[in-house]
């Protein structure tokens, strides 16, 4: 439009020349023609940095997560072109290849406090609706970030592993947050990483030592948090660190050399609990801040060749002798700080100072003799410090020579002889108590053989019982037992003994009418408890090999797996059939009773609209995958083979997800023995494949398809699953309710860790913990799809 017009114009004008009007148009034609591939190289190389709409997905989700902070209040919408944002010193983006390479978000809530316990601080730490976890599940979608920041913004719990998806990071800093608990092993295997910030957080576990696999990482900084143990060994392997800075935190021991350490710049371990000699230190070191420890020993001498080194601190230690006059002399060196030390001795009369040298303190030890010149010419230039000392000056408080003079060689001497004598009287008190022991131990054996017979087939039945894979003691000792066991007993009643007097008044007798079913492990009964509780009770039949005494141990280890996805067990009863006090007829557990129905029930049954959509039955699979995580970590050595079926799990009255018949295989051996002396070679290859994974693969298979499908376990439903990733297959397979209320790369999500699971090669199925991501992500973008919707 603006050509014609230009046109239009000039031959208005000059209508008396053809001939030059013509020239005219031919020229602004060939512009034309010049312009229109600007147009569409300018088009392209916006288009190039557009995001895909799972990244924006992402970002959008983040936001959520963070709680909508201030600093993202321009994310608002798909519609917002994140590439393009300018860039502030709060928030950058950066894009490539319709990717985020680079996240960086500083907000406005600096860790304040001295101590974090892991609760919620109103106004300073996000919500009680935070979830580390789950925002580390959302990190990780972005695939292609290498740089990610995110400082001050009251993110808070400790760090999980999960963090190490994020395999191409290079950059991480997550400083001046809440973060607490063990810095994550699976950290060491993020081997793209070059810089790794901690600072200002409250890591309160032990100095990870992991660091000899990052053999790209230049900066590590954990400064200011409350790490413990000893300095971590490995990082004299990591050649190519140039910052290392781990001060303010409880480190302890021996400080190895760091000679290897050929890249090092700057060293920075100031107030720790370090207690050894000084160590050999790299040449091209400019920076050391080693106060506020406990060295000892003399300053070795190589400190005073490291001429790269401008700033030397080594205060508020016990540092002795006297120090090397060379380190007074680099050429680089600006700041010199020994105060509060035992260095002792005269400073040499001639003493070279360098020419950088601004400030010096040597105060608060015990310096004899005279000051040296180039100490004395105190400047605008250059601040000494030089008072507590023993100096023959007049000047700066100095005290007494006498009480600069050392200890003694004699009384030192004495000292190390009471030493010696109350190392003696240690060891012969020591001694005795060994042999009063070992009397004791004796005694027992021979007064006491029942006993002693009772420990001896309790380890014996463990041995025998290789399925359950418990040794004694695993069994006796409770700190197998994970915090989160811990956490999720929370709110739970204590599991408790009952009489079978109690058991057989709660299912009146065991009449007919109170059966619930039977399943591969015994009857199971509704009951009532006297006062009103209803219960399930599940009747066991016990090997002959468990003593009650030994089956108690195992009792008592059911007992302590809480978490608010299992059927909490309640109570046990053992019934020995009033023959021997040391034989078991019967075991009679009580749980909780579930009266919702199972979630078979929810997957194919429409009773009065109560069949569930996509969203509520991943909101169960992510239950039931949370609490066989539990099943497998939460104690050790994990409880596995607890089988997973759609009618196990079951629904209360909240719609929340709780799985039955859970870690029963210790006490029963019905299942383990069942595959003997049936099918042959048949049944051990699927009790093989019958593994937690395995069988968690077909429920999920259920919520995909429908029992009636789901229940061919032969080749050719593994053909057809096959086909489930095509628009044709999910018309045939899927479940139409599932496709009506999916969104389509939530399914796919769904889709493929199911193929995994149910794979025949039990080395390529994934574990636990990535099931229980890919499922969270699904929900995620199914409840981001969900509120666009409305």
């Amino acid at each position: 439009m603006l050509i014609d017009f230009m046109l239009a114009s000039r031959y208005s004008k000059s209508s008396s020349s053809s001939v030059y009007i013509k020239e005219e148009i031919l020229f602004m034609g060939y512009c034309s023609w010049l312009l229109l591939p600007c147009f569409i190289w300018s088009s392209l190389i916006l288009g190039s940095h557009q995001l895909q709409p799972s990244q924006t997905q992402v970002l959008l989700q983040l936001r959520k997560h963070l709680e909508y902070p201030n600093q993202l209040e321009i994310w608002k919408d798909h519609s917002v072109d994140f590439c393009f944002i300018s860039s502030t010193a709060q928030v950058n983006v950066t894009c490539q290849d319709n990717f985020v390479t680079e996240l960086r978000i500083r907000g406005d809530k600096p860790a304040k406090i001295d101590n974090f316990v892991g609760f919620v601080i109103p106004n300073q730490t996000l919500s009680e609706n935070f979830s580390m976890d789950s925002f580390v599940v959302t990190l990780a979608r972005l695939t292609s970030l290498r740089v990610l920041s995110l400082v001050s913004l009251g993110i808070w719990g400790p760090l999980p592993d999960k963090i190490h998806r994020l395999s191409s990071l290079e950059y991480l800093d997550l400083s001046s947050n809440y973060l607490s608990g063990s810095v994550p092993p699976k950290i060491s295997t993020m081997v793209k990483l070059q810089t790794l910030i901690l600072d200002d957080n409250f890591f309160n576990d032990t100095v990870p030592n992991w660091f000899a696999s990052l053999s790209n990482l230049t900066i590590l900084r954990m400064r200011n948090n409350q790490l413990k143990g000893p300095f971590p060994t490995s990082l004299q392997r990591v050649t190519t660190l140039t910052d290392v800075v781990l001060s303010s935190n409880e480190i302890s021991g021996n400080l190895p050399s760091l000679d290897s350490l050929s890249n090092l710049h700057l060293l920075d371990l100031s107030g720790n609990n370090l207690d050894s000699n000084l160590p050999s230190m790299p040449k091209g070191l400019v920076s050391i801040s080693l106060s506020n420890n406990s060295f000892s020993g003399e300053i070795p001498h190589p400190y005073g060749q490291l001429s790269q080194l401008q700033h030397l601190d080594m205060s508020f230690n016990k540092l002795s002798g006297r120090p090397p006059a060379t380190i007074f002399s680099l050429p680089n060196i600006s700041f010199l700080n020994l105060t509060s030390n035992m260095l002792s001795g005269s400073l040499p009369d001639h003493l070279s100072c360098g020419r950088k040298l601004q400030f010096v303190d040597i105060s608060n030890n015990s310096f004899t003799g005279g000051l040296p010149q180039c100490l004395r010419l105190e400047s605008d230039d250059r601040v000494v410090k030089f008072g507590g000392n023993c100096l023959s000056i007049d000047l700066h408080h100095q005290r007494t020579e006498s009480s600069c003079m050392a200890m003694p060689v004699k009384e030192k001497q004495s000292g190390v002889k009471n030493i010696g004598r109350l190392v003696g009287v240690t060891i012969g008190i020591l001694m005795v108590l060994v042999l009063l022991a070992f009397g004791f131990l004796v005694l027992c054996r021979r007064y006491c053989p029942r006993g002693t017979s009772e420990q001896h087939l309790l380890h014996k039945a463990v041995q025998e019982n290789s399925a359950t894979g418990l040794s004694s003691e695993i069994l006796t000792n409770a700190r197998f037992i994970s915090q989160a066991a811990k956490l999720g007993s929370q709110g739970l009643p204590m599991c408790r003994s009952f009489t079978l007097r109690e058991i057989k008044a709660a299912t009146r007798n065991f009449d007919q009418s109170t059966i619930l079913g039977e399943g591969s492990y015994g009857k199971l009964y509704k009951g009532r408890l006297e006062d009103g509780t209803q219960v399930a009770i599940r009747c066991l039949s016990s090997s002959n090999k468990y003593t009650i005494r030994n089956l108690k141990l195992r009792l008592d280890l059911l007992a302590k797996l809480r978490h608010p996805h299992l059927v909490c067990l309640l109570g046990h009863c053992i019934d020995s059939g009033g023959q021997d006090d040391y034989k078991v007829n019967r075991i009679f557990l009580v749980f909780e009773y579930i009266s919702n129905g199972n979630f078979r029930t929810r997957l194919y049954e429409d009773n009065s609209g109560k069949l569930l959509n996509w969203s509520e039955r991943l909101t169960v699979l992510i239950g039931v995958a949370k609490a066989v995580h539990f099943l497998h970590t939460g104690v050790i050595p994990g409880f596995f083979n607890n089988q997973l079926k759609t009618n196990n799990i079951l629904l209360n009255e909240y719609g929340i997800a709780k799985l039955s018949d859970y870690g029963s295989s210790i006490i029963s051996e019905e299942l383990a023995n069942s595959g003997e002396g049936g099918e042959g070679f048949k049944s051990r290859q699927m009790t093989r494949l019958e593994d937690d994974v395995y069988s968690f693969g077909f429920i999920l298979l259920e919520s995909l398809v429908g029992p009636s499908v789901s229940g061919r376990r032969d080749k050719l439903l593994l053909d057809e699953l096959a086909s489930l990733n095509s628009p044709d297959g999910h018309r045939k397979l899927v479940n139409p309710i599932v496709l009506a209320t999916c969104f389509q790369e939530s399914l796919s999500t769904v889709i493929s860790i199911t193929n995994k699971c149910i794979c025949s090669e039990s080395w390529s199925r994934p574990s636990f913990e990535d099931i229980l991501w890919n499922l969270q992500y699904a929900a995620q973008i199914q409840a981001t799809a969900d509120g666009t919707k409305t």
